[in-house]
């Protein structure tokens, strides 16, 4: 239910956020190319970054071991002499995956803290909140754990990349394989009632006929019951559910059909489909509402698609993350989230390295704008100066026992009307040392 006075007053504090952010960007945006001691959050022994990440609230469960990973990476980067001989300093903040938290904490990580840049921070409605404000003010706002289509506007918002493949992509890529494989199926659609979900269904729309989309609903992080939406969708007896859902909706859906004897094939985007998580979730959901249920079984044969390597997969890679898993996180289970926060850092520490030895914040978003960077992504990247996203697609897969299966080959494609493209180029092997190779 909807506060008014709330959103009000959450309103007036974003614009007088961002109004600040516009007066005060001359006086705290880049140096312009000094040297490295003078650009903000940069000394000659550190780099300071920030971010905003969910350790509470909905989104937590899975997302937020993100930030850890990507710290383990870092302290990895750093024992190892860091980048241009400065260790990286990460600062993550809890924002309770609440947008009005959002703005608070980006604002003190800026102009108090004074952060060289913002790294990763997640969510799509959370981080929409300050991507005018990071822009205002000249902060490289590099590689939202989102992806929303929104952060690849180099001309309106030139600080801000993307990094994960955007979701009208992922829809693009998933439609296509429901098209093929379920022809003439009933279909129907869970979404994240934002540009998160919203997204997802323009590129399911591209690929998946009208005619074969029977209902469509939606929802709204922060509430638990999606009783009313499953029900829906049993009731036109869709064969096929599509969900953009985060891991905690994704679980619940599962949950509420399960109670209705309801048994769908499901196909969820990459975002809320990792095994060992929706496995957790699915035994505590279950437990708050008094029942007892063996998570794993309850997801096995569920579709989805990866644009990096699985858990389970033993390429080099993953045998480099779970080495560093091993020596600095290893309480955290090693899923998809520590892959993702491990393989986002890499990347980071790429364009960290290409900013030059005195980096700024102009030679940050320079390099990336110039970069052709490898990693561990399954497919390209799409970076340059007219394009601000990220990986350009993926792989589908299938949940099998505690990891995801891979399927058939890459696929890429534009956030467009491009078509879909089998992607041939491989996948690099990991540094042996585990630092990216400076080029």
């Amino acid at each position: 239910m909807k506060r008014p006075r709330l959103a009000r007053a959450t309103a007036a504090l974003t614009a007088l956020v961002l109004a600040a952010g516009t007066t005060a960007a001359c006086g705290s945006g880049d140096d312009g190319g000094g040297g490295g001691a003078s650009a903000p959050g940069v000394t000659d022994t550190t780099v300071t970054i920030g971010s905003h990440q969910p350790l509470t609230g909905p989104a937590a469960p899975g997302y937020s071991a993100n930030s850890a990973a990507s710290k383990a990476f870092f302290d990895h980067v750093n024992a190892n002499g860091g980048v241009h001989g400065r260790k990286i300093v990460y600062r993550y903040v809890d924002d309770v995956y609440n947008p009005t938290q959002t703005v608070g904490v980006v604002q003190r990580l800026v102009l108090r803290d004074k952060v060289f840049a913002i790294f990763n921070g997640l969510g799509t409605p959370t981080h929409s909140k300050v991507v005018g404000y990071l822009n205002a003010q000249r902060v490289p706002d590099l590689f939202v754990a989102s992806g929303c289509g929104c952060w690849d506007q180099p001309k309106r918002h030139p600080q801000t990349f993307g990094w994960q493949v955007d979701y009208v992509r992922e829809g693009k890529i998933l439609g296509d394989h429901v098209r093929r494989a379920f022809a003439g199926r009933k279909v129907a659609y869970f979404y994240q009632n934002d540009d998160f979900g919203q997204d997802g269904v323009k590129g399911l729309d591209r690929y998946i006929p009208a005619s074969q989309v029977v209902t469509r609903q939606s929802y709204q992080p922060g509430g638990t019951d999606v009783g009313a939406q499953v029900q829906a969708i049993a009731q036109s007896k869709a064969d096929v559910v599509v969900l953009f859902s985060i891991p905690t909706y994704t679980a619940l859906f599962r949950l509420a059909a399960l109670k209705l004897g309801y048994r769908p094939q499901m196909v969820v985007s990459n975002v809320g489909s990792d095994p060992v998580t929706l496995t957790g979730l699915l035994e505590s959901h279950a437990k708050r509402g008094g029942a007892q249920v063996e998570g794993n079984p309850l997801i096995q044969g569920i579709i989805t698609d990866a644009y990096l390597s699985a858990p389970g997969s033993d390429d080099s890679w993953i045998r480099l993350f779970r080495q560093i898993h091993r020596q600095y996180i290893p309480k955290l289970p090693f899923n998809g989230n520590i892959i993702y926060g491990m393989s986002v850092a890499y990347t980071f520490v790429q364009a960290l390295q290409a900013a030059g030895p005195h980096p700024t914040r102009k030679s940050l978003v320079e390099a990336l704008e110039k970069s052709k960077f490898t990693g561990p992504g399954l497919v390209p990247f799409a970076y340059s100066k007219d394009s601000h996203a990220g990986y350009t697609g993926a792989q589908i897969g299938v949940i099998k026992g505690d990891t995801v299966v891979l399927q058939g080959q890459p696929m890429t494609t534009d956030a467009g009307d491009g078509p879909i493209q089998p992607y041939t180029g491989g996948q690099p092997q990991a540094p042996a040392n585990g630092i990216p190779p400076r080029n």
